[in-house]
């Protein structure tokens, strides 16, 4: 939902800046993705919307569900709990996901198959998109059937699609011309 993210953006740039000046970049990617799935629960978006749960209780039953946070991290979560944000964390940690690869100058990529690749396939797959897109990948590979065979590979807003069912679609559009 764009109201959400436009919410969650400042959250996100500060926990970025707190993150980065600690250098703990990945312990906070961590622990909001922990927390985006506690305020996904469907308990817990009960217990957000119900408006006879103090701020304090409810941050104190969210930090409890929310597995080992710092110091920083409570203060964070005690933040939005007290200004009735906790609904906002996916989109929070979805944001702090895109300002950490932006920042380490990374992308990621979802390579679907048709069949199951082995290690050396997809190392050799994440060098050679690397080479082309000139940065790090971080890639995500799922299993897709209905492809026939090939690969599809999907960054960002591109996709690269050298799967049998891209070709032979691609061929229909073509005999329709």
């Amino acid at each position: 939902m764009a109201e959400n993210v436009t919410v969650a953006r400042p959250y996100a740039e500060a926990a970025f800046a707190l993150a980065k000046a600690g250098g703990a970049l990945a312990a906070w990617q961590g622990a909001l993705a922990r927390m985006a799935v506690a305020s996904a629960d469907t308990q817990m978006l009960e217990c957000i919307a119900d408006p006879r749960i103090a701020p304090a209780a409810l941050a104190d039953l969210f930090l409890g569900v929310s597995g080992d946070l710092s110091v920083e991290q409570r203060s964070f979560a005690n933040l939005l709990a007290e200004n009735r944000r906790l609904t906002v964390l996916p989109e929070i940690s979805e944001l702090f996901e895109q300002l950490k690869n932006a920042e380490e100058d990374t992308r990621e990529a979802v390579v679907s198959s048709a069949f199951p690749l082995d290690d050396a396939q997809v190392k050799n797959l994440v060098a050679d998109l690397e080479r082309k897109f000139g940065c790090k990948i971080k890639a995500t590979v799922e299993i897709a059937p209905e492809l026939i065979g090939g690969i599809r590979i999907a960054l960002g807003d591109q996709v690269i699609d050298a799967s049998v069912r891209g070709k032979l679609a691609a061929m229909a559009v073509s005999l329709k011309n």
